[in-house]
This record gives C-alpha cells, structure tokens and sequence, in this order.
C-alpha cells in the first residue's frame, strides 16, 4: 500500500497557470494536497478566533421580560461553535501535558491531545506539516520575505540542530516544580496571543471604534517581540523555528519513534539531490535517506522527484531500496560520544527548567508573602495557586470576553501572572449575559461552567471608599453604582443616608443628609460595573475624582474560587447559614456579636 499523494508528473501543469503557481509558490505543485490542508487549517484558526470567538455577533432580546436575566453572549457562541473554539490550542499536545504535570490534575485537553498524537503515527509529525497554523504563517513569512535575505544564513549542522529537545526537557522538568512555561514556547499560544494582541485590536477598532481598544503595556510588547523572534529566525534558514527550535514539534519526533509509516528511498534514485532542496524540515541526509524523527510526511520531496523513486508507505513494507550512505554522508550512529553530547544537552535543558522554575518562583506572585497582589480573574476561574499553574497565557479568553473586560496582565505578579487574564474594572464591567471566557479555555483554568453558575460566582468584592465617595464625603448626591447594579440584575448595592444632622436635643434635621450606597456582600459577585460607571463618569467625564470611588477588590473571603462543585450551591448554603444565624439571634442565643463573618452578613 502506498501513500503518495503528490502529483507524480509535476512537468506536466501546463500553461501559463502552472507557470504561475510554480514562480509564486512552486510548493504547491510540488505537495498540493499538503498545501491544501495547510490552507484549511490556516483559514480555520482564523476563523475560530475571529468570528467563533468575537463576541459582538450577539444580538440582544430587547423583548424578553424584565424578569428574565440576558443571555445573547452566551447563546451566541454556541451557536457558532461547530467545534471548539479552542480546538487549535486543545490538539497542541504540549499545552494539556505540561498543564496536567504543573497542576498535578486531570486536563480535559488531554484526550484532544491523544487524538492528535494518534493520527501522527499514521502521518509521522503531521501537526507540524500540515495542521500548525504558526507553522503555516513561518511559511508564507520565510516566502515573502525571508528568502530574500540570504547573508544571515547558516548551516544546516549546528549546536542548535536539537535545540527544541533541550527545551521540551526544560519544559517538562519546570511543570513538576509547578511552574508552566509552555504557554512561552509552545506553538499554538505563541500564535493565538499574537492574534489576541495585534489582530483582536485591529478587528475591535475596525467593527466598532478604535477609541475601544486598550492600551498596549510593556507585557503585550514583549510578547509580540517573541513572535517577531519566531518569524525572524526564517533569516537563518527557512523553517528554522520548527526544524530546530520548537518543543511542541519535538514532542511529536519523539512520537515518531513509534510510526507506522515512514518516507523511503528505492534503488531508481538517480541521486540529483532535489528532495534535499525542497525539504522544508531538514529530514533528509546527503544520502537522500531519511532523518525519521524530522520527516512530517509533507511529501513535497516526492513530488520533486523526477525519477519516483521516494516512497511514503508503511514502516514495514519490503522494497528494493537504495543503498544507505551512497553518497556518504559524514554521519554517524550516535555512539558513546554522540550520547554524551545529547545527554549533555537534555541535562542542561532540565537544569535550565529547575533554573527557570525557581526564577520564576521568586519573582513571581508570592501569594504566601505579607502582601500579595491578588488580581480579580475570570468567574469560575479555580484558586489562585492551580489558576498559575493552568493558564496558558493563550489569549483566548481575551478576544472572546466583550468590551475588553478581560486584559492581560503585565508584570504585578512577576513573570508568574504575565499575559495571564484578570478583570480591568477601570475599562469595563463583566457583562451578565456571557460566560464566554469559561467556554474558550483550553486547561480549565477556568471552568467551563453554564450561565447561570457564572452569575452567581463571585470574582471579587465591591466595596465603597467613603473618604472619596461624593455622598460620603458630603460633595453631592450620586447613585451611578446603585443604578447600573440594579439595572445589571444583581441589586447588590443599595443606600443608606449619611451625614445627617441633629439639633440640640439631637432629633435629625428634616432635609439633611445624602443617601449613599452600601455594597450586599451577600449578591455582590464582583462583576466591576460599579467601578465601571463610576471611573467612566465621576473620573474620566466629569473629573470629580482622581479614581473610582467604588473598587472590586480579590483575595481570601472576597471571591469564589474552587476546583469543582456548583456555585448555585454554595450561595444556597451560605443563605441557610444566614438563616440559621438570624434564628438563632432572635432567639436570644447569640453570644458577643453575630454568628456570621461579615464577609456572608
């Protein structure tokens, strides 16, 4: 059985349409059927992130009754979810693996994950040379514009011909010290954050107004300047990033130790050496045998060769090969010293994670230290210290949370929380009718939980500074947070009067005083549209205030953050707890103060 797929007979496109397609992209006709797919897939992710994930296709029903909480974010995104929305960053195999390892659980990702690896022992690495879609874009950049700079080219041997090994290894070795550093390297976050990062801003100020998109900090910058780095290594030698550098791609070489089919060579070579100079994976020797943990079965070597004598079949099929090492090639078995060299190399690559893994840890979020910076993250998302440990820093949640309320994070937990998402209340509110980040997250990071857990999972708590709150400091009446809690369907903040004044016999003056919001720590779910309205108005408008005078504050007590279990419960019995209190107070059978913390009063 064989399993060419490429065009035997590429002599034979005719006209001035062959032409064309062999001057702009002679690949194509080389391996259509592996461009094809590279297209697709391409096109896909775009498609997942840009449309799948963009979340103003909703449309609100303005007819529902007042009773009925919205749901047009959240109805919205499944419809348009054939398949995940996260697929791309569920099937890089790296992403769930040193998840599960950092977080010491269960990644649902992981089974996407085996599907793929799976399929890659009948395709050996054919994530890499067909599914990739950073390896797609590295393509189209090394065709456009790094093919036009030869003078910083370098040879094809080299210390860094196995570099990505010693990155996996440094990888792997960090997540067992709980440390995640895959989300900086793998290939399917390098390319979704880049898309977050320059072409969500892009699509943001495009569809609705250039004046909605955030400010850039130094965190996204960096960021961007990585995937500069990935594409600019196309300078050195086409492909240089996946033929040399990226660990996702050297996870599935290792796969390729248990292939079932492989590249070979027949006896009719004639040895003109086109396979090597069209190879765009480094995965054929001098003696146009094959490199078999390189090879991506692309087949673009086949369909360059004018004698057909390469073979994409199964690993053991009997042919009449070619004699290995004619021409010969300088290459040797490993050997002693050959394994002391790769040992050497992963030793250092596992030092190099423990290395990374205790720098991080130092100047990371240090939330056991006496005043640690707890952020207010997504609802649902689970307990600060797994939260680290599971977030890809992928930017999904980014392009699928509207008005921006989700933003990265730059460096106030250190290297730790960069690029992680938390809730900028200053910008925008989290809207009640989404749960949008819990469906695109591809590590449970946060939970996919339904839209009626979500609105009752607490993200942080709001609480009022009276020094600056105009009623409270007795400027003038305001009932911005009131209204917007109201209107949001939450009703967590409600008022009370202040500052009124007594005569002399100490009965309150009719007229006096302002009213002035008190927060329910009971309904108050932290969603940040209080501060919202407040900073948009009281601050940036009119210029009553130097900052919001309502804040949505995280940290013990102040949010829910759990692993498993339904949050619906949890409020049902925090209020019997209440109950039971309030009974028992009644009752004449508390003893110094309330049966209650105040954080469920």
């Amino acid at each position: 059985m064989r399993l060419n797929w490429f065009s035997r007979s590429p002599k034979k496109t005719a006209g001035t349409l062959g032409r064309l397609i062999g001057w702009l992209a002679p690949t194509w006709r080389l391996s259509p059927v592996r461009r094809l797919v590279q297209a697709v897939c391409l096109l896909a992710f775009l498609v997942l992130f840009l449309y799948v994930c963009f979340p103003y296709t909703a449309v609100p029903n303005f007819q529902a009754s007042a009773e009925a909480w919205p749901s047009h974010y959240a109805d919205d995104i499944l419809r348009k979810e054939v398949v995940p929305a996260e697929l791309f960053l569920a099937i890089d195999p790296l992403v769930s693996l040193s998840t599960a390892i950092a977080a010491r659980t269960w990644v649902w990702s992981l089974s996407f994950a085996g599907v793929i690896l799976l399929v890659c022992l009948f395709i050996p690495r054919g994530f890499c040379g067909y599914v990739c879609p950073l390896g797609t874009v590295i393509d189209l950049f090394d065709w456009a514009i790094g093919r036009r700079v030869r003078r910083l080219n370098v040879a094809g041997k080299g210390w860094y011909v196995h570099l990505k090994y010693y990155l996996l290894a440094g990888v792997l070795v960090s997540s067992i010290f709980g440390v995640l550093l895959s989300g900086f390297v793998a290939a399917i976050p390098i390319i979704t954050r880049a898309a977050a990062y320059l072409l969500t801003p892009l699509e943001t100020g495009l569809a609705r107004s250039w004046h909605q998109v955030p400010d850039v900090h130094a965190g996204q910058v960096l960021s961007l300047v990585l995937f500069a780095v990935v594409l600019g290594l196309g300078f050195l030698r086409p492909r240089f990033w996946c033929r040399y550098v990226c660990p996702s791609g050297a996870l599935f070489s290792i796969v390729n130790l248990l292939r079932l089919t492989e590249r070979k060579v027949e006896h009719s070579c004639i040895q003109c050496g086109k396979c090597v100079e069209v190879c765009p994976f480094d995965a054929i020797r001098p003696d146009f045998t094959t490199r078999t943990s390189d090879c991506t079965f692309c087949q673009t070597c086949g369909g360059a060769c004018p004698a057909t004598a390469i073979q994409f079949v199964p690993r053991w099929s009997v042919l009449k090969l070619k004699p290995a090492n004619e021409p010969p090639t300088g290459e040797t078995p490993l050997g002693r010293r050959g394994f002391l060299a790769s040992a050497i190399g992963i030793a250092a690559g596992a030092i190099g994670g423990v290395a990374a893994a205790k720098a991080v840890g130092a100047t990371g979020a240090h939330l056991n230290g006496a005043s640690p910076y707890y952020p207010v993250r997504p609802p649902g998302s689970v307990p600060e210290h797994a939260f680290l440990q599971t977030c890809i820093r992928c930017g999904e949640c980014l392009q699928a949370c509207p008005n921006d309320v989700l933003q990265p994070l730059a460096f106030q937990q250190g290297v730790e929380g960069l690029w992680t998402p938390y809730v900028a209340a200053d910008w925008s509110g989290c809207e009640p009718s989404c749960n949008n980040c819990c469906q695109v997250c591809p590590t449970g990071a946060i939970r996919a939980i339904p839209l009626e857990e979500k609105r009752v999972a607490r993200m942080g708590l709001a609480w009022v500074n009276e020094a600056t709150c105009l009623p409270y400091a007795g400027r003038e009446e305001c009932q911005l947070c009131v209204d917007v809690c109201a209107d949001s369907g939450y009703d967590a903040i409600e008022f009370m009067t202040v500052g009124t004044q007594t005569d002399e016999q100490g009965v309150p003056i009719e007229g006096t005083g302002m009213l002035a919001p008190v927060v329910l720590a009971e309904k108050c779910v932290g969603c940040g549209l209080c501060q919202t309205r407040c900073y948009a108005i009281n601050v940036k408008t009119k210029h009553l205030l130097g900052e919001s005078a309502i804040v949505i504050e995280a940290g013990p007590g102040k949010e829910d953050r759990i692993m498993s279990g339904s949050y619906l419960a949890l409020r049902e019995a925090e209020e019997r707890q209440r109950e039971a209190a309030r009974a028992k107070e009644s009752e004449g059978e508390s003893e110094g103060g309330s049966y209650l913390p105040e954080f469920l009063r």
